[in-house]
């Protein structure tokens, strides 16, 4: 949806589920996805997804058109990053192949450099650095560990994972329901209308055969 004079720009290689949305100053990459249910809102500023990387179901992505100090915040994403579900995002940055676990939120200001890690359910306060290659979680998220070998191998697995299954989504959005798809659908509920209705009768039935005769 357009917002003022700004319209989103999305790349043909790019998957949008059909209940999410995509409002105003929003650019989304190549093989990026944005899953169902989810809303980046680009209104107040900008919102710049990257190559490759996946939004998941009902997320929030918005923007702020400063802070206190008078600071332009928009959100920034880089390239293979993987939002978790149900993450919400505002006026931050994430660098390439970070992860933000489910239902995890990241404020304004905060920076998350590549190869770092936010545990599900954090809070990243505003203005708050995650240096390149530490996990961290809690709220406010603090410091846990560094990221191991599996782990930093995970970022790009996961961004490719992520990008295939979209690609079997998107095929599956573009199909249409041919008549015969039309006639099975419509078979099945007026079997099931009917199964139901012999149901409703039989205790319908039932019940009149054990009311009390009248005298």
């Amino acid at each position: 949806m357009n917002v003022f004079d700004k319209a989103p720009i999305v790349d043909k290689e790019a998957l949008v589920a059909p209940s999410a949305s995509i409002i105003g100053n929003v650019h989304l990459g190549p093989g990026s996805s944005i899953w169902y249910g989810c809303v980046l809102r680009g209104d107040a500023n900008t919102i710049t997804v990257g190559a490759g990387t996946n939004i998941q179901d009902n997320s929030l992505v918005h923007v702020a058109k400063s802070n206190l100090n008078g600071k332009v915040l928009p959100t920034l994403i880089g390239d293979n990053v993987t939002i978790g579900n149900s993450a919400v995002l505002h006026g931050c940055t994430l660098e390439d192949e970070s992860y933000i676990g489910a239902s995890a939120t990241v404020l304004d200001g905060a920076h998350v450099e590549k190869h770092a890690i936010v545990e599900s359910g954090s809070l990243v306060r505003q203005n708050t650095r995650i240096p390149s290659g530490e996990v961290w979680g809690g709220n406010p998220a603090r410091f846990l560990r560094k990221v191991t070998e599996e782990e930093r191998a995970f970022f790009s697995t996961s961004a490719m994972d992520y990008s295939n299954l979209a690609q079997v989504h998107a095929a599956q959005n573009t199909k249409n329901l041919d008549e015969t798809d039309f006639k099975k659908l419509l078979y099945k509920k007026n079997a099931r209308d009917a199964e139901y209705d012999s149901l409703l009768n039989d205790d319908l039935t039932l019940s009149e055969n054990h009311l009390p005769k009248a005298p």
